[in-house]
């Protein structure tokens, strides 16, 4: 798909509109409305390099054409089964190639409008292990989206339009460069775009960052363009993360979107097999002058936080206020009937004297009951004061280390639906109030409350959905949800376990 679309731009082609069938392995159509081909060069395009643009050495250092070494269709036409409709402006009837396995089928002369329409059907039919290596059609429509979505943000003064048999994926109009951005990505992202542009000698770049509030841990979308090729370049991508120091938190990424024009001369494009990688021969000023011209928008932009020395920080005084204020002197109830010795006294008399572990009705011993159910364990966490009536438990015993394994360590816990651990005779406790700490008959067990939570939610719900159907109840007002192009390739791919819980999703 990209080799075709670039072909297609290559051709003057205002209208670009790409169908895709099973994620493209059943069949892929690109239609434009380029110059088209004359019938001797539609025969020629799939011969290979019988069309390259590059005729000595120095051509590679000025190029201005996505495709040059003249070997996309012959690679295409040797792994599937196409055909081709063209005409050019001159004539008055196109022509029309089918090619099998690189081999011509049939050629004649047809009525077809202005352009190219290629309809690639059977990728790898002759190439059985090839074809077994693709990846599922969510995976590999993914793919398409974002292949295209880059070339659509390098060229917005076109049309483009991405569709499946089922509904259209991405239909962008022509226009400028925020508004291709906007259309791909959302409304979302247009508060988060600040303008850049600087033009030097050497250099110039234009396009638009994220302010600080955009920056994300991941997923951040970052496109660099060079002469209108999309291109990855780390080294370039640094110069962006370190003019954005201090100013987002480390490991966090802002969205840019930059097309950097200069000289063909001044770059190679020809060092990685797909063109993704250029090779730039003044890296370092461009490194700096990208960075300077990212720190002149935000400091034009206020993105730079700024500091005032005479409020941060600075206490709440309250206002002297001069005048009588009525103060209330704090009051103390005492309890004339209180004796303290009365305790003391009686716990010379021995056996009728209470003790923390008889069973002593007074309030400083009193047992607190036990709550049924383990959520009501977690609202009861034994305080200092409560710990006091704890007793050595009887039923537990020394154990020695040879008998204290790993394995043996849980082989008593209660099972299912059974709370022996938090009965009345066994004391418990929480710790922080994010852990329930009980002994068990071989050891100590400790129970993370919130796990255990998810858990058991996650267990119920689970249980729901293997006893019945998904139970659901429909909005008054649906929701409306707003999804990029690469978001809705992969809502399709989960829409069949959102709907099995319950979820219900229509497109508009």
């Amino acid at each position: 798909i990209k080799e075709l679309v670039e072909n297609a731009i290559d051709a003057g082609a205002t209208r670009i509109q790409v169908i895709v069938t099973d994620a493209g392995k059943s069949c892929v159509q690109v239609i434009d409305n380029g110059k088209g081909m004359t019938e001797t060069d539609a025969r020629l395009s799939f011969e290979r390099h019988a069309t390259s643009k590059i005729t000595k050495a120095d051509d590679l250092f000025s190029l201005t054409t996505m495709g040059f070494r003249g070997e996309a269709l012959a690679s295409i036409a040797a792994v599937s089964q196409v055909e081709l409709r063209t005409r050019t402006p001159d004539s008055e009837l196109g022509v029309c190639l089918q090619i099998e396995g690189s081999k011509v089928l049939l050629q004649e002369p047809i009525v077809c409008p202005v352009g190219a329409n290629f309809l690639i059907k059977n990728l790898f039919f002759n190439i059985p292990a090839r074809r077994k290596f693709l990846k599922s059609n969510h995976t590999e429509l993914s793919n398409i989206v974002a292949e295209f979505e880059r070339i659509a943000l390098a060229h917005p003064e076109l049309s483009f339009a991405l569709s499946t048999p089922d509904n259209v994926l991405l239909d962008l109009p022509s226009g400028n460069f925020r508004q291709r951005i906007v259309n791909i990505f959302g409304r979302k992202m247009d508060k988060y775009l600040m303008p850049v542009h600087v033009e030097t000698d050497l250099v110039e770049i234009i396009g638009f960052v994220g302010n600080p509030e955009s920056s994300k841990k991941k997923g951040a979308q970052q496109f660099f363009f060079a002469n209108g090729r999309f291109m990855r370049h780390p080294y370039f991508a640094k110069a962006i993360q370190s003019a954005y120091e201090r100013l987002i938190p480390d490991g966090e990424q802002v969205p840019f979107f930059l097309q950097i024009l200069i000289n063909p001369c001044r770059i190679d494009v020809n060092i990685h097999p797909t063109k993704t990688e250029i090779k730039f021969e003044d890296e370092q000023p461009i490194w700096q002058i990208l960075r300077a011209a990212i720190r002149e928008t935000l400091g034009r932009f206020n993105a730079v936080p700024t500091i005032d020395f005479d409020i941060e920080d600075r206490p709440e005084i309250p206002v002297f206020q001069d005048g009588e204020t009525n103060i209330i002197p704090p009051s103390i109830e005492i309890d004339e009937s209180y004796n303290p010795f009365a305790h003391s006294a009686s716990s010379d008399h021995g056996e009728n004297s209470p003790s923390p572990t008889s069973g002593s009705t007074s309030r400083s011993y009193a047992a607190k009951p036990t709550p049924k159910g383990w959520e009501g364990a977690f609202d009861n966490a034994f305080d200092t004061q409560d710990t006091i009536g704890f007793a050595q438990p009887q039923s537990l015993s020394p154990v020695s280390e040879e008998s204290t394994t790993e394995s043996t360590l849980y082989e008593h816990l209660p099972q299912d639906n059974q709370n022996s651990w938090i009965n009345a005779g066994t004391p418990y406790l929480q710790y922080k109030g994010r852990y329930i700490i009980a002994p068990t008959e071989e050891g100590l067990l400790m129970v993370d409350q919130h796990r255990a939570h998810i858990r058991i939610l996650f267990d119920d719900y689970l249980q729901r959905i293997k006893e019945s159907a998904p139970q659901s109840q429909g909005m008054l007002f649906p929701q409306i949800l707003e999804v990029s192009a690469s978001q809705q390739a992969l809502l399709e791919g989960i829409l069949p376990e959102l709907e099995s819980v319950g979820f219900e999703l229509s497109y508009l």
